[in-house]
């Protein structure tokens, strides 16, 4: 009876010690850090690979050091000139400092997400609607350093925000379409202006050369006839030009 309680004793003590032991493993992958904390105070960074632990004195903390690509949901903004849109992003950033990311806040991807949307309205209320349409990398660039800024004592670097949708009211993009329509006009117009002022000149230079020659007004007048008779669906009257007949003219005035 005494060596059934004596085995079952370190039966017992074996489990203790394995519980032990098991307790102060730690494996960390190479994307994590550990930040460790002894009876409650901040004690160390442990990189990725096979990490012991004091068991009950130490408690360690898992970080993710990847990027995290997270979703600004649409927000409701009114632009500088008063324009009502709904703008969503996408926020790129990651953890450069764990311990930081642990103490200083208490749930860093849930105060970087509340700031950006924050950050999404204030900084897009200060332009115009044609700015945020035209602008998108030099606001993406305001929005990183703004939001970069404030998270450094957090321990997070935000490395990248992309405005990804401009959700703007019917009346706007109608209003849009009529403005882009109305330039293509004035564009077409302006074209069409200058087409004309081309052909006006290089018609007068082609009149100032026809007439500098006798004969060159007939030979022209007699190509454009021949280039109408081509058709052959038409009857054509035209003057007979005096020029033609001053040969049989001046013939007559020598017979009388």
């Amino acid at each position: 009876m005494l060596g059934l309680g004596a085995g079952f004793f370190w039966i017992i003590a074996l489990a203790f010690v394995a519980i032990i032991i098991a307790s102060a493993i730690r494996i960390l992958l190479e994307y994590e850090r550990g930040v460790v904390f002894r009876l409650g105070r901040f004690s160390g960074v442990k990189g990725p690979g096979l990490k012991f632990i004091i068991p009950i004195v130490d408690q360690l903390k898992k970080i993710n050091m990847r990027t995290v690509a997270m979703d600004v949901p649409p927000q409701d903004i009114i632009t500088r000139d008063n324009v009502s849109v709904k703008v969503n992003a996408v926020l790129y950033f990651r953890v450069v400092q764990p311990e930081k990311a642990l103490i200083e806040v208490d749930n860093y991807l849930y105060a970087t997400s509340q700031l950006a949307q924050t950050s999404l309205r204030s900084v897009l209320g200060q332009v115009d609607l044609d700015d945020l349409l035209a602008q998108r990398d030099k606001i993406n660039h305001n929005l990183q350093e703004i939001l970069d800024r404030q998270t450094d004592p957090w321990g997070v670097k935000i490395s990248n925000v992309e405005i990804k949708h401009v959700d703007l009211p019917v009346e706007m993009q109608r209003a849009m379409a009529r403005q882009a329509e109305a330039e293509r006009e004035r564009r077409a117009k302006v074209i069409h202006a200058m087409g004309e002022f081309e052909a006006s000149k290089n018609l007068a230079a082609a009149a100032e050369q026809i007439s500098s020659q006798s004969g060159a007004l007939q030979l022209r007048f007699l190509q454009t006839m021949t280039e109408i008779a081509s058709e052959k669906n038409s009857t054509i009257l035209f003057p007979m030009p005096l020029d033609l007949l001053k040969p049989f003219l001046g013939q007559k005035d020598k017979s009388e």
